[in-house]
């Protein structure tokens, strides 16, 4: 107890020693975090949050122009410019403006849009009243008219920001030809029973079932969802523990170097003893890094106008799997400072193995997006265990039973690295 309590005390004073480099191990990844919230906002943002200028120009003068118009205003999404400089759009124009990047979207309605909707609801309500027995015929053009409506899209457009746009102007077609077909039908179906049609008998609901989102977790917080803060702040902070590497083993290699580890292995007791004192330090040093990088994210976003931090429900599962991470880049600092026998060389292969695990463990992007091999390798990072387990908790509202896989996952590889240290250094000793 006396060389573990000991190995504490010095670790401490070693770090108080270095009051600059203690300042860059709390300072450092809280501008990191900042910077790449800030910088990420934007791309996480969904579509529906940011708002587009549509340039639209209507040839048509009829319902179904009207009726896009409205409805991509409505929808809060598009912002509608039909005239610039007090004249009317032409297409001309518009597709000049959105080829050279000013405008990133263009709705050209044809002329005679409208009537052709209404030619070809006549031509089916026709059909069907014929089949009825009934002789009332709507008027239809002898030759159906092929229409389109045209959208040009900024070159450099996503195709999910096209895709999105095509959805929505598709909703919007099928919108006015369903209704413009309703309203004949029923207009005939009044005709038939003129009588006693002096109010609208018969009232056709266009929709019968609708659509309504619900949250799939059980607990209290449903309304979080995925944005810049969430992913950056947790995702970069486990990036900044892993880098007590540099720390620990810079310390490890100048205990060789100077005697000093000589001088504690020759004290009676065990040599698990300096490494357990050693491991305390440093995950409490971790822990507490982790927790000042929650509070940035839930007091200084919000102040530099980004969405606040949620942390969930169960403050117990986030302590254990910061717990966790701790454990595992303390342990992978020890076992780097054990290999290497000089600083350059711990130094170097310590911050590029760990950019090379944040980069497969989904702490730049996310790995549902990389590729399908890449995905199995990133499953085998550690930041990529400790991060999914946040995501458990801040954005599934999970507890202990959720995250505790995953924190048994870096708990067992921080012991492997720390049996490898240590036969390593018994090794050495020999």
């Amino acid at each position: 107890m006396l060389r573990l309590l000991a190995t504490i005390r010095k670790e401490w004073q070693l770090l108080l020693r270095d009051k600059t480099g203690l300042l860059l191990l709390f300072v450092m990844p809280v501008v990191l975090i900042t910077v790449m919230a800030l910088i990420q906002d934007a791309p996480f943002k969904d579509f529906q949050d940011v708002k587009f200028d549509i340039l639209t120009v209507d040839n048509d003068h009829g319902r179904l122009g009207r009726q896009i118009k409205e409805g991509l205003a409505t929808g809060g999404q598009f912002n509608i410019i039909d005239s610039l400089n007090g004249q009317p759009v032409t297409a001309a124009a518009a597709r000049e403006l959105v080829n050279n990047g000013t405008y990133k979207i263009s709705i050209i309605v044809p002329a005679g849009a409208t009537a052709a909707i209404v030619s070809n609801a006549n031509r089916i309500v026709n059909d069907i009243t014929h089949r009825m027995g009934m002789s009332v015929s709507l008027p239809v053009k002898l030759k159906a008219d092929s229409l389109n409506v045209i959208i040009y899209f900024d070159p450099a457009a996503k195709k999910a920001f096209k895709g999105a746009v095509h959805q929505a102007l598709d909703n919007f077609l099928t919108q006015v030809e369903t209704e413009m077909l309703l309203d004949r039908i029923r207009q005939q179906l009044r005709q038939k029973d003129a009588p006693a049609a002096t109010t609208d008998t018969l009232p056709i609901r266009l929709q019968a079932v609708g659509l309504e989102e619900h949250a799939t977790g059980t607990g209290k917080q449903l309304d979080v969802i995925s944005n810049s803060v969430q992913h950056n702040v947790p995702a970069w902070s486990i990036f900044a523990m892993f880098f007590i590497v540099i720390p620990i083993a810079g310390n490890m290699i100048r205990e060789r170097e100077d005697g000093s580890l000589l001088r504690m292995k020759l004290i009676p007791g065990s040599y698990l003893a300096i490494l357990t004192g050693k491991m305390l330090f440093f995950v409490g040093i971790c822990v507490l890094q982790f927790y000042l990088m929650m509070l940035v994210g839930i007091y200084v976003m919000p102040w530099l106008h980004l969405p606040q931090l949620a942390m969930g429900q169960h403050p117990d599962a986030t302590f254990l799997v910061a717990a966790g991470i701790g454990l595992a880049a303390t342990a992978y600092g020890i076992l780097i400072g054990t290999i290497f026998k000089t600083p350059n060389q711990a130094l170097n292969f310590g911050a590029i193995s760990i950019v090379i695990l944040s980069a497969i463990g989904g702490i730049w992007i996310p790995l549902e997006v990389m590729p399908g091999n890449m995905q199995v390798i990133g499953h085998l990072s550690p930041l990529s265990w400790g991060l999914d387990a946040i995501n458990d908790i801040y954005l599934r509202n999970g507890d202990i039973s959720y995250v505790w896989k995953n924190v048994l996952r870096l708990t067992g590889t921080g012991m492997c690295m720390l049996a490898i240290a240590g036969w390593v250094e018994k090794r050495r000793m020999n």
